[in-house]
């Protein structure tokens, strides 16, 4: 059975850090292209990093390209969002995916004061 378990968010002030991880089992990450994405306060639903199962397949979305990185952990079989130099628009709540996965997890919410 497909589950992932996003943890990490919470509350962070303009320009810190938080390290978000999905925790994911039923296939190995390693061999999915898995995603994060956010979905902010009254907006839709936004891919923001993307790794492949080559380990320079990693794509962003301009708004967090140089503040945030994505990487795998193999053997934790884990996602891991490292996002710095935090902005109050980077509030929302946020997902990991496969991308051949049809349905969401709970999510993760960050809020980033200013």
């Amino acid at each position: 059975q497909v589950q992932l378990v996003e943890s990490g968010g919470g509350l962070v002030q303009h320009g810190g850090s938080l390290r978000l991880s999905c925790a994911v089992s039923g296939f190995a990450v390693s061999r999915a292209v898995m995603e994060w994405w956010r979905q902010a306060p009254g907006r839709v639903r936004e891919l923001i990093a993307s790794i492949g199962t080559h380990v320079l397949s990693v794509n962003y979305a301009d708004s967090v390209k140089g503040r945030f990185t994505i990487s795998r952990d193999n053997a934790k079989n884990t996602v891991d969002l490292q996002m710095n130099s935090l902005k109050p628009e980077d509030t929302a709540v946020y997902y990991c995916k496969a991308d051949f996965m049809a349905f969401w997890g709970e999510g993760t919410r960050v809020t980033v004061s200013s």
